[in-house]
C-alpha cells in the first residue's frame, strides 16, 4: 500500500507539472539540446552518429526507446503517430524522468524499509515523498537530464545488494554506469559494504556448521581469532568501576575499540572466507573488469567534451557538498539541540576531539586556498544558481570563503557523528571516501552531482519527528514553486546570443 500511496503522490503533481513544463518552454533547453537530438537519432535508428558534445554513455537514450516503444502500438493503432520517431518528441521524453522519479520515489521507500524495518510504512512513505520534493532532483524530474535516471539506477543497485540478489544488483549497476560513469564508485560502496556484511554473516555460520565435526584449519583459525577479541574485550572489563545502561548498549552495538581493531577484524574474516565471497560477488568483478576495458578503449572516463571535464583536484568541492547536504537536512545538523550534542561529544575526548576539529580546519584551508577551482562555465554562465552563489556569497569578497571553513567542517563533523551513531566505522569511512571519489575529480560546481550521496545519507540518518518532516517538505515545496516560477516565468535574453534564457539549478 505504501508503495502505491508514494506512486500517486508523486505522479500527482509531476503530471501536471510536467504538462506545464513543455507548454512553457517545448524546445530543448541548456544540456537538452545535445540529449534531446541523440535520442531522437535512436529513435529513427541511427545507433552510430554521437554527438562529440555529449559526456555520458547512451544509458538514457535505451531506456527513452523502451518507454515509447511500450505505448506505440496504441499510438499506432489509433492512428496518433504512422512511426515510431514521431513519438519521439522533446516532452515525449521528458515524460521518461517523470516515470523514473516515480521509480525512485517506489525505491527509496523500499530501501528505508529494508535499512530500517522498524520505522514503520507511514514513515517509509512520508520519507519517500519528502525525497521526492528535494529541489535539485524535483527540478530535473521534468527536463531531459540523465539524473533522474541515475539515481533510479543506483536505488535499485543499492536494494537488491541489501537482498543479497548480487547478480540482479550488479546488472542495475551496469544501467547506472549507462547514465554516468562515476557510478562506478558507488558499485564499489555497495559491493565492498555487501561483501563485509555477507562475511559478517557466514562467520558464525561457518562455526555453528563446524560444531559436531573435526575442525579444519580455517575454523582453527577463525576460533582462535575469536578467542583473541573474546580476551581483548575481558581485558577492557573493569568489575568494579560504575558502567551505565548506555554504556553497556553502546558497546553491544559497536564491539570494536578502533578503527584498527574494526579493520583487522574484518580483514581477517574476508580472509577466511575469500572464496565464498569471490564467488558471491563475482558480477561485480565482472562489471568492474568490463568498466576498467572501458577507460582503457575510451583513454578516460569522459565520452566527449574530454577539455571542459578534465580530471582536477577540485576538494573544496568536498566541503561544498557537507554544507549543502547538511542545510538542507537543517533538523538534523543546524538545530540547538545538534550544537550542542556535537560540544558534549567533544567533551568527552578533549584532545582527540580538538585534534580533529584543528586537523579539519588545516585541511579546509588548504582546500578552499589551493583546490577551489572555477570552471569557465561557472563563471561565464549566469542561468545557474551555482553562479550567483560563487558570485554574491563564496567570492563576495577575499575572506568570505575562508570564513565558510567553520561551516564546512561542522557539517561533516555532524554528517560523520550521525552516520556512525548506526553504522560501523569502516562504513562510515567508506561512505566519506566514495562522496570524495565522486566529486572532487569534478572541476565544475553541480548541485545535481550532490543528489545520489545525499539521497543515501538520507537513508542512514535517524528518523525525526512528523512536524519537522512536515515543516521540511513545506521548505522544499516553496523551493520547487520559487525554481519553477523563475524558470518559466523569468526569462532573459543575451544582447550576443538569440534566444531566450532561463535560471536553473
Amino acid at each position: 500500500m505504501g508503495r502505491l500511496v508514494v506512486a500517486a503522490a508523486v505522479a500527482a503533481w509531476a503530471f501536471p507539472i510536467a504538462a506545464l513544463v513543455n507548454s512553457v518552454v517545448p524546445e530543448p533547453y541548456m544540456d537538452e539540446i545535445f540529449h534531446v537530438p541523440q535520442a531522437q537519432q535512436y529513435c529513427r535508428g541511427d545507433f552510430w552518429t554521437w554527438d562529440p558534445m555529449i559526456t555520458t554513455p547512451p544509458g538514457l537514450y535505451y531506456v527513452s526507446l523502451a518507454y515509447i516503444a511500450s505505448f506505440f502500438p496504441v499510438a499506432w493503432m489509433f492512428r496518433v503517430a504512422k512511426t515510431f520517431d514521431v513519438l519521439c518528441s522533446t516532452a515525449a521524453l521528458r515524460s521518461t524522468n517523470v516515470i523514473l522519479a516515480m521509480v525512485c520515489a517506489v525505491l527509496f521507500h523500499d530501501l528505508l524499509l529494508c535499512i530500517r524495518p522498524g520505522i514503520g510504512e507511514r514513515k517509509a512513505t512520508t520519507y519517500a515523498i519528502l525525497v521526492a520534493l528535494y529541489p535539485v532532483h524535483w527540478f530535473f524530474t521534468f527536463l531531459y537530464y540523465t539524473d533522474v535516471a541515475s539515481l533510479a539506477a543506483v536505488l535499485a543497485m543499492y536494494l537488491f545488494c541489501l537482498k543479497k540478489q548480487f547478480w540482479i544488483s550488479a546488472t542495475f549497476g551496469v544501467f547506472s554506469i549507462l547514465f554516468r560513469q562515476t557510478n562506478v564508485i558507488w558499485i564499489i560502496f555497495f559491493a565492498a559494504n555487501g561483501a563485509i556484511t555477507y562475511v559478517k554473516d557466514l562467520y558464525p555460520k561457518d562455526n555453528v556448521s563446524h560444531e559436531n565435526s573435526e575442525p579444519t584449519h580455517q575454523s582453527k583459525k577463525a576460533s582462535v581469532w575469536d578467542n583473541k577479541i573474546s580476551a581483548q574485550a575481558l581485558r577492557r572489563r573493569r568489575i568494579n568501576s560504575p558502567i551505565s545502561k548506555k554504556v553497556i548498549v553502546s558497546e553491544s552495538a559497536n564491539p570494536y575499540n578502533s578503527l584498527t581493531e574494526e579493520v583487522w577484524d574484518i580483514s581477517l574474516k574476508l580472509r577466511n572466507f575469500k572464496c565464498e565471497i569471490l564467488i558471491a560477488f563475482a558480477p561485480f568483478v565482472v562489471v568492474m573488469a568490463a568498466f576498467v576495458a572501458f577507460i582503457i578503449w575510451n583513454g578516460g572516463i569522459v565520452l566527449g567534451a574530454k577539455e571542459a571535464h578534465v580530471v582536477s583536484p577540485h576538494f573544496a568541492q568536498f566541503l561544498y557538498f557537507g554544507l549543502v547536504s547538511a542545510a538542507a537536512l537543517q533538523p538534523w545538523h543546524f538545530t540547538p539541540n545538534r550544537v550542542l550534542d556535537l560540544f558534549h561529544l567533544s567533551g568527552k575526548n578533549k584532545t582527540c576531539s580538538s585534534l580533529a576539529v584543528l586537523m579539519g580546519l588545516g585541511l579546509s584551508f588548504v582546500a578552499v586556498h589551493f583546490f577551489s577551482i572555477a570552471h569557465p562555465y561557472l563563471l561565464a554562465d549566469n542561468r545557474h544558481y551555482t553562479f550567483y552563489i560563487w558570485r554574491k556569497v563564496i567570492q563576495v569578497n577575499w575572506m568570505m570563503k575562508y570564513m565558510l571553513i567553520p561551516l564546512y567542517v561542522y557539517s561533516w563533523l555532524s554528517i560523520i557523528n550521525i552516520l556512525a551513531k548506526s553504522q560501523t566505522r569502516i562504513w562510515v569511512l567508506s561512505f566519506v571516501l566514495s562522496v570524495a571519489l565522486v566529486l572532487v575529480p569534478a572541476p565544475l560546481v553541480e548541485f545535481r552531482y550532490y543528489t545520489i550521496p545525499f539521497v543515501i545519507l538520507v537513508l542512514h540518518s535517524p528518523a525525526i519527528g512528523n512536524g519537522k518532516l512536515l515543516a521540511m517538505g513545506s521548505l522544499y515545496a516553496a523551493v520547487d514553486l520559487s525554481t519553477l516560477v523563475m524558470f518559466l516565468f523569468r526569462p532573459f535574453h543575451w544582447e550576443h546570443e538569440p534566444g531566450t534564457q532561463r535560471f536553473m539549478w
